[in-house]
């Protein structure tokens, strides 16, 4: 046999005999500082990781061989090879990092700063600052739209949603929403943005086209006071036409069709539902619960909670993690 034959046999049966690692659900631990791995054939924790300080924000690159991790009290973005758990390098991100998003172009992370009142642009493969924009008063919350051409900055005192072109770094449009903003996402393959309003109770819903504003969902759990129904993290199916919305101390997740802006259902979780993240068939998705410090699993298709799966304390952010060959 040919020795390239001969290698390429041997490699591939080395392919073979390599387990297939399952996937995951990543959640950061505030207070822990820590993060947590959820195996979702199993539902259990098969890995705690030491990271920085407070960690909040947590995101993966497009073929999920890096993590990026919002150390908000160590004033640190840290990079991290997920298969060894290895801190590779820390990228510099302005104070207090909190959420930050990563452009479709797989290099420049886009960090909110909430001390600083600005939005950091980072260049993750020079690990330089590309641009810092000043926005409105403890910005959190960040979205950048499908075709990567507009960045959103939400800020908490402000009541603003700031729109930033991706190739000048300037502002081009503020807009108002309901107090405390916390979450962006764009829907509706960019034509729409959502941002909820975690003291307001609201999502309002904005065109992207004007950044006019077109419609505002409500909340309202029997038995619950208002005050306590507190919109923060959402994720949509992928078919876009069910929001899944985290209602922070209510410990209540809502279910929005987004063609009416109606609730269809509210399901009973942990305590302090903060954020979520799908499986990779979106089946299942996992609330991180800060207050009981653990994550309920939700079976996507009969809105039922099946299974609490304890973490670390005060468990903020989640990312899924497909099964690596």
């Amino acid at each position: 046999m040919p020795l390239k034959t001969k290698m390429s046999a041997s490699l591939l049966a080395l392919a073979f005999a390599l387990p297939a690692t399952a996937s995951e659900i990543w959640v950061s631990n505030e207070k822990d500082d820590t993060l947590s791995v959820i195996d979702i054939d199993t539902l259990e924790v098969v890995r705690t990781i030491e990271v920085g300080e407070r960690p909040r924000g947590i995101t993966f690159n497009s073929d999920h061989t890096r993590l990026y991790i919002c150390a908000s009290d160590s004033d640190a973005v840290q990079v991290m090879d997920p298969e060894t758990g290895e801190i590779l390098h820390d990228l510099p991100s302005g104070e207090d990092p909190e959420q930050f998003v990563l452009h479709p172009d797989d290099r420049h992370l886009w960090i909110a700063n909430e001390d600083d009142a600005v939005t950091t642009v980072v260049d993750v493969e020079t690990r330089k600052v590309v641009a810092q924009i000043n926005v409105g008063i403890e910005p959190e919350g960040m979205a950048v739209s499908p075709d990567g051409k507009t960045v959103i900055t939400t800020s908490e005192t402000t009541n603003m949603a700031h729109w930033i072109d991706t190739e000048t770094h300037k502002i081009y449009a503020n807009t108002l929403v309901d107090a405390r903003p916390r979450h962006a996402e764009f829907v509706k393959d960019g034509s729409e943005l959502w941002v909820s309003s975690e003291i307001g109770g609201t999502i309002t819903v904005f065109d992207t086209a004007d950044q006019s504003e077109t419609g505002k969902i409500h909340f309202e759990i029997q038995g619950v006071h208002p005050d306590l129904i507190q919109p923060v993290g959402f994720e949509l199916t992928p078919d876009h036409k069910t929001a899944f919305v985290a209602l922070g101390p209510s410990n209540h997740v809502a279910v929005v069709n987004t063609q009416t802006l109606e609730v269809e259902d509210y399901i009973l979780v942990g305590r302090r539902v903060w954020h979520m993240a799908f499986s990779p068939d979106h089946s299942q998705l996992f609330t991180t619960n800060g207050v009981s410090g653990d994550v309920t699993v939700i079976d996507v298709a009969s809105r039922k909670p099946t299974k609490t799966v304890k973490v670390g304390r005060f468990p903020w952010g989640a990312a899924m993690r497909p099964s690596q060959m």
